[in-house]
């Protein structure tokens, strides 16, 4: 099964009902691919009450799986941040989860996600 990891871009893709990755919570459902995202992310995007009602039905199954940026991953995205510049830990924490799992990134800015390290063969924007 592929590994998919979701960006703060890829959840507001989502939530606006964008095709490409409404295509990846299909394969999810289908047990096709395994779909996760970080704490930080829906942090990033949340902003409650009915308007996130899709966001919500998505956050609240279990096709996806809401990883916490906890103390561990907060000092690898920092020593990482140390070697390569950026600066948003979000994405950091989506790059580390990527890179751990072998995953696939979903985004909407593919040039953050690579600055972290993740190859672009394993981007998709949306």
């Amino acid at each position: 099964m592929k590994n998919v990891v979701l960006d703060a871009g890829a959840l507001i893709a989502l939530d606006r009902g964008m095709a490409t990755v409404r295509g990846y919570v299909l394969l999810a459902d289908r047990a096709k691919v395994a779909l996760a995202t970080s704490s930080a992310v829906v942090a990033q995007v949340w902003r409650g009450g009915g308007r996130q009602a899709r966001l919500a039905r998505f956050l609240g199954s279990d096709l996806v799986t809401e990883i916490p940026l906890d103390s561990e991953a907060g000092r690898r995205i920092g020593t990482l941040a140390a070697a390569v510049g950026p600066r948003d830990v979000v994405d950091g924490h989506v790059a580390i989860m990527a890179l751990d799992r072998d995953a696939v990134v979903l985004t909407s800015d593919p040039e953050d996600i690579a600055r972290w390290g993740v190859p672009a063969e394993r981007i998709v924007r949306c």
